[in-house]
């Protein structure tokens, strides 16, 4: 693989470093067929709508609401991004960085036990460490969910899926969130809570 130098040590070759290259992409193309098969053989049209004015996150594939949770949404000061985004990163246990503060996973980490990371910096779908925000304009942009759902949702996305994060009601998401589906353990902690304390 390699020649030696004036120094004794092993200097690579042309056919070394092809060598190490072609295992390189044997290893990627190898996550990849992994990826997708994870996913299926068939290809699915799988995607997240947010409606901030309901404060809930559906899961939809193939035009069917597979999932409806109750989440958190950006504060009236640091308003969640409205639009278009893609899934770019799935982290378990994630460390908090924030300018002169890094915390570990655990308890009190403000990002919960899951990031699913969008594509416009710094935002994503999160845990929280506040559960009481779930169904709350509460956050600081990204969107919280209570543990149990975001663990489930977290498992069910993949790296490429579609995020609509809409600003207003439409047609669409009166449909989707309006319709009677079902929604998910934080719908029915938020509900009692609030029945407490009336």
């Amino acid at each position: 693989m390699g020649s030696r130098g004036q120094n004794g040590r092993t200097k690579p070759t042309l056919n070394g470093m092809y060598s190490l290259a072609a295992m390189l992409l044997v290893a990627i193309a190898q996550a990849g067929a992994q990826e997708k098969s994870e996913s299926g053989a068939v290809p699915r049209n799988r995607r997240i709508v947010v409606s901030i004015p309901d404060r809930k996150l559906a899961l939809v594939e193939d035009g069917r609401v597979l999932r409806v949770y109750t989440v958190a949404v950006g504060a009236q000061v640091s308003p969640s991004p409205t639009g278009e985004f893609k899934v770019v990163s799935r982290l378990s246990n994630p460390t908090y960085f924030h300018p002169g503060i890094v915390v570990p996973p655990g308890k009190n980490n403000p990002l919960g036990t899951r990031w699913i990371g969008l594509d416009r910096r710094g935002y994503g779908i999160h845990g929280t460490n506040q559960p009481q925000s779930i169904g709350k304009a509460a956050s600081h942009g990204c969107i919280r969910m209570a543990k149990t759902d975001l663990e489930q949702l977290f498992d069910e996305v993949r790296v490429g899926d579609a995020v609509e994060i809409r600003a207003h009601a439409d047609a669409e998401t009166a449909t989707i969130f309006s319709s009677g589906h079902a929604t998910t353990t934080a719908q029915a902690s938020v509900s009692v809570a609030a029945t407490r304390q009336m």
